[in-house]
């Protein structure tokens, strides 16, 4: 029988690779394929199983994530409205970038991208659209990336910037002319190195 400490570490431990779950890059009017990346940004592994997505209608279980299983620390994987197949050859990704395709819940010009983990709870929210928000872009064929990684978590869209080919989160072109970079998140390395060894990044999330 486990005890009450081996619990409360157990517990300690999945909140705060819970929170290390972000959204981390999203394009909702796209040619190659509308997506939505997340990635693991904690120091431990988190097991999506029973995690879901779901748009501003906030329903946690409306897009099932179980199948990307376990993530691994600084691992990004994909939701898309296309095919997994379509989405890795428009972007020349491997097999090993997890995708799962054909959501039918898409996003619209002014919407809400919510990540829910297995318990229904929310892990992270973020709320866009250039006619909501005056002075923020259009992801048109163009994706959406966090300015530094203190803007990660806080659903402030204001801190966000549209993908640039040749950029510090290393975008390039789709087969389609799309530019953005899925599959990986590259943020500023001495930033997040800092962010992550002092804890604030998660303390941010709660």
């Amino acid at each position: 029988m486990k005890s009450i400490g081996t619990i409360i570490v157990s517990l300690m431990v999945a909140s705060a690779a819970q929170a290390g779950m972000y959204i981390t890059e999203y394009a909702y009017a796209a040619t190659a394929g509308e997506y939505v990346e997340f990635t693991n940004l904690s120091g431990a592994p988190i097991d999506m199983t029973g995690w879901s997505y779901d748009d501003d209608n906030r329903r946690p279980g409306q897009f099932d994530l179980s199948a990307f299983g376990i993530v691994q620390p600084g691992e990004s994987v994909i939701i898309t409205e296309g095919t997994a197949s379509g989405f890795r050859q428009q972007w020349n990704l491997n097999d090993s970038v997890k995708v799962l395709g054909d959501y039918t819940n898409n996003l619209g010009r002014n919407d809400e991208i919510n990540l829910f983990d297995s318990y229904g709870n929310l892990v992270d929210r973020l709320t866009y659209g250039d006619q909501n928000f005056p002075g923020t872009f259009r992801t048109q064929n163009t994706s959406a990336n966090p300015l530094y990684p203190t803007a990660l978590g806080i659903n402030d869209i204001y801190q966000w910037v549209a993908s640039s080919v040749d950029d510090e989160f290393g975008s390039y072109s789709s087969v389609s002319g799309n530019v953005g970079n899925p599959g990986f998140y590259v943020p500023e390395p001495t930033t997040l190195f800092l962010l992550l060894s002092s804890g604030l990044l998660i303390m941010r999330r709660r």
